[in-house]
């Protein structure tokens, strides 16, 4: 029988791209999303869309009891970490409040399987790299502490309704598919705002700080293939059930990227000279953030095998020659 699949947040970024390898393996899957953040565009044709917000107690207990729902994969949650710090109380209200909503919607359906979007912003500055799944958990801004808060409320609430959790903790998601690939409204991430300076619609990549204790001085991040993400959900979904011990997972490459590294390789790919315009760190930012891969492997027999710095850029840069608009243009 089908496993019937609800996504939250189906309509963004990294939600659209689950939602279609969902489908590819002959999931039925449902998507949640108020389009605050997503694009309707994005969500392929074979889901069956419901617009609205995962704290709509009334909505989500009807979604889950009329539709079946067997699993529940979780990303609808707000994700500026700029904006976290200057509406806190916005992101606690999404990330925490509502999202208890739905847990206890899915308590109360019956249903067996939560996976989490969760992020490496739960670990602020980590004392060590790589950062290993045990490294302690201490957020320097709202938006991480909305998110080490949800993973510890997952932690205590689904062992005692029989919830099997695992909480999947991303570093820098990048990339894009054929048909989907990143457009948001601020862009805040490094790897779509080199191309956009590609594309002539910015005049230089901005480059917030240059003395890092890095080799070149500048910070040093994870990037992974948003498909290699989306696999894995999929395989997330797949794992024996354990209702007594919750699970976090980093997914990364085990490797990372400075700034100039990405700026230089993204010349490279696009055949354009990128200016940069040296700016000051910004609040918060750690000099490196890679992860520990070792547990991904054991607990899902996941590794990324898309992450190339190469073939990530390369992939964004075909959608967003294709998409210079964003979802605007068509998809």
């Amino acid at each position: 029988m089908t496993q019937r699949v609800l996504v939250t947040g189906g309509a963004g970024y990294i939600g659209s791209i689950i939602v279609d390898q969902l489908l590819e393996r002959d999931y039925h899957v449902f998507v949640l999303d108020d389009l605050s953040a997503g694009h309707p565009e994005a969500v392929a044709r074979g889901a069956s869309f419901v617009q609205g917000n995962v704290g709509n107690r009334e909505l989500v207990e009807a979604l889950l009891t009329r539709e079946r729902i067997e699993s529940v994969v979780h990303l609808a949650a707000f994700a500026l970490v700029a904006e976290s710090v200057a509406q806190p109380q916005k992101y606690v209200a999404n990330n925490v409040t509502a999202a208890r909503v739905l847990l206890e919607a899915v308590a109360r359906a019956r249903i067996r399987r939560f996976v989490f979007s969760s992020s490496c912003a739960v670990y602020g500055h980590p004392a060590k790299i790589p950062i290993t799944e045990d490294t302690p958990q201490a957020p320097v801004n709202p938006y991480g502490e909305t998110k080490r808060d949800f993973e510890r409320l997952l932690a205590d609430f689904g062992p005692k309704h029989g919830i099997s959790v695992v909480s999947l903790r991303y570093f820098n998601a990048s990339g894009a598919t054929e048909r989907l690939g990143e457009d948001h409204a601020p862009e805040t991430h490094l790897i779509p705002n080199v191309l956009a300076v590609a594309l002539g619609k910015q005049p230089a990549v901005n480059v917030y700080g240059t003395d890092y204790p890095t080799p070149d001085g500048t910070a040093v991040r994870d990037y992974v293939h948003v498909a290699d993400i989306a696999d894995a959900h999929l395989r997330a979904l797949a794992v024996p059930a354990d209702e007594k011990a919750p699970v976090a997972v980093n997914l990364g490459t085990g490797g990372g990227h400075s700034v100039r590294e990405v700026v230089d390789a993204a010349g490279r790919v696009t055949g354009k000279k990128l200016k940069t315009s040296e700016q000051p760190r910004r609040p918060g930012d750690p000099p490196a953030l890679v992860a520990a891969v070792d547990h991904a492997a054991s607990v899902l027999g996941w590794r990324a095998t898309r992450s190339s710095l190469e073939e990530i850029l390369e992939t964004a840069w075909r959608w967003h020659r294709a998409h210079p608009q964003g979802y605007k243009g068509g998809v």
